[in-house]
Order: C-alpha cells, then sequence, then structure tokens
C-alpha cells in the first residue's frame, strides 16, 4: 500500500535514545489518518543505531532502514530520506525528540488545509545555551538582511512539505546544501505551527560549533553574493586609506619630517596590497571552492545497504535522478 505520509529521520550515534523514539514513532503512525511510512538513515554511526534500527526494518513493514556508507552530513542524510520518501506529505524530524513527533499531527491539520510546506517555529529552546541561541538568532538576522529569501527565524529542518514542494526540492543539486533556506527559496504556500522545543530526551548533541559554523557559512553563501560585495568594499576600503597615509607620508615628507629612507614606501605597498589581495583572494576562495565541488558531479551521498519491505520498490523517477547526479 502505498503511504500517504514519510517521515524522514536521520540518525547518528543516538542508541541512548533509539528505544523512546521508535515507541513515540510507533504511536504517530498509529494517530495519522493514513498509511505511514519511517525512514531512517543513518549517517554512518559508530555505535550500535543500525543494529538496533535494521532490526526495527526486518520487524516492522512501516520502516525502511537505509545505511550511508560514511558520515556525509545532517543535511545530506535528509535529501537521501526525502530522495527515497513515496508519501503525499513528507515530514523531516531529528532524532533526538527535540523535535516532538506529536506535532506532526497539527502540521498535518495545515497541509489538509492548503499548505504545501509547514514548518515548526520554536517558541522556546529548552537545554540550549545561551550563546548558542545568541549566535542562531544573529545569523538568522545576518542572513535575512544580507540574502533575496527570508528564512523564517526559530526554525529547523522540522517540517512537512507536499509532494509538489518536495519534488521541487528534490530537483535542486547542489552539494553544499542548506535545506531550510532550500525550502524558503522554492516558495509555495507556506504555514507554520508553533510548539516549545523540549532538551534532548537522551545523549548528546552531534552539531558541534564547527559543524553550525559550517552550516552558517553554507547558508551564507549559497543564498548571497553580500560576501562578494563586501570584499569589493573592504578592498577599496583598504586601498583608500592606504593612499590617504600615502598623501600623508608626502605632506611629512614636504615638511622636512625626519622618516627613514624607504620605508615610507614600504609600508603604503604593503598596507595597499596586503590587506586588498589577501582579503578579496579570500572570499572569492570560497565561492571558487563551491563551484569546483559542483562541476566534479560525485553524487550526494553513497548507500551501503537498504533494508524494508518495499525496498524495491522505489519510484523510477528517483533512480533516475540519483544516476543524472552521478
Amino acid at each position: 500500500m502505498t503511504p500517504v505520509y514519510s517521515l524522514v529521520i536521520p540518525i547518528y550515534n543516538e542508541q541512548a535514545v533509539l528505544p523512546l523514539l521508535l515507541r513515540r514513532l510507533d504511536a504517530l503512525m498509529d494517530a495519522l489518518d493514513g498509511p505511514a511510512e519511517a525512514i531512517l538513515v543513518d549517517d554512518g554511526s559508530r555505535d550500535a543505531s543500525p543494529i538496533v534500527l535494521e532490526a526495527k526494518a526486518r520487524a516492522d513493514a512501516r520502516y525502511r532502514f537505509i545505511r550511508l556508507s560514511r558520515n556525509f552530513g545532517h543535511q545530506i542524510a535528509i535529501t537521501t530520506g526525502m530522495d527515497r520518501a513515496r508519501g503525499q506529505a513528507t515530514i523531516v524530524m531529528d532524532a533526538d525528540l527535540q523535535d516532538p513527533p506529536e506535532v506532526v499531527l497539527e502540521m498535518v491539520a495545515k497541509w489538509k488545509e492548503g499548505a504545501q510546506v509547514v514548518y515548526a517555529e520554536r517558541l522556546t529552546r529548552d537545554g540550549e545555551s545561551a550563546f548558542k541561541r545568541f549566535t542562531a538568532d544573529l545569523f538568522y538576522r545576518l542572513i535575512g538582511r544580507l540574502s533575496d529569501i527570508q528564512i523564517p527565524r526559530n526554525v529547523g529542518d522540522f517540517r512537512l512539505v507536499d509532494r509538489r514542494a518536495l519534488d521541487a526540492f528534490l530537483a535542486m543539486p547542489e552539494r553544499d546544501r542548506f535545506v531550510r533556506g532550500m525550502f524558503a527559496w522554492i516558495g509555495f504556500s507556506q504555514a507554520v505551527v508553533q510548539f516549545h522545543r523540549p532538551p534532548r530526551a537522551a545523549g548528546e548533541t552531534k552539531y558541534s560549533l564547527a559543524k553550525m559554523l559550517r552550516l552558517a557559512v553554507n547558508g551564507l553563501v549559497s543564498f548571497s553574493d553580500a560576501p562578494l560585495r563586501l570584499a569589493l568594499w573592504a578592498g577599496l576600503a583598504f586601498s583608500t586609506l592606504a593612499m590617504l597615509y600615502g598623501l600623508w607620508v608626502i605632506g611629512m615628507w614636504a615638511m622636512n619630517a625626519d622618516f627613514a629612507r624607504g620605508w615610507s614606501s614600504i609600508i603604503v605597498l604593503v598596507a595597499f596590497l596586503g590587506g586588498a589581495n589577501m582579503l578579496v583572494t579570500g572570499v572569492l576562495g570560497v565561492y571558487v571552492g563551491r563551484i569546483y565541488a559542483e562541476v566534479k558531479r560525485r553524487p550526494l551521498y553513497v548507500i551501503e545497504r537498504e533494508v524494508g519491505a518495499v525496498e524495491a520498490q522505489r519510484p523510477a523517477q528517483r533512480d533516475d535522478r540519483l544516476q543524472r547526479r552521478a
């Protein structure tokens, strides 16, 4: 039976929370008004998570288990699950239960009212440090000002996506993915449900400061050319300051100031060339590096194995799309 709902859950080293997660997913699928599937994507876990997930997929036909060949990252794991989703509505949520499965019922109600993308806005974020909340808010304010799209604040990847919107998302082949920005970019009618985000049910967060910074850079570079324009103006500012300094040096020389011979001209040249070139080249390098990664046309992910009662029934268009990516 073709599912109406597809639940996509990326998982990385979450063995501590899996028993509770699977029980709540069971309850959610029982409460939904149509057949549902749960797609569990293991993103190269090194603990016992794959064993638990594969056993669940073999015991319950509603579950599908996909194990990636290595850790490709949270955004790629989400994309993997959505590539395999067969439902008319696909719901993405994290495995740590900070995205409460019960909120999905509110999302479904909004979807039935006509919304094609329903995202969950966090009213509170229990268990997160003040530093993380501050930097997250600062990032969304920044990207909102620098990009041409408006990404909702206090929103992660917890959302419901209609089939038409999902197909539009999957047609976007970029490698450095910022999923929440991509869904904002595609448009369609969007609605919001609000919830209080609880702390993790068990285990520890897998999003280190370095990973959060990488995600922020991906979001900024993918949806804004402001860093390039900033590099242009910064380079111009360095050059202007260097020229003003040069004029000051000439004036002091004309007034017979005591300068070491050659020192002034060297300082001016170093300030002018070093400041402008290093800054502009660095920003350009970020964009060129993204282009280099794209033109290699490597597949987004590699699947090590897939377990589930319907694993042989993947839609043909999904396989064709993956071949084109490869």
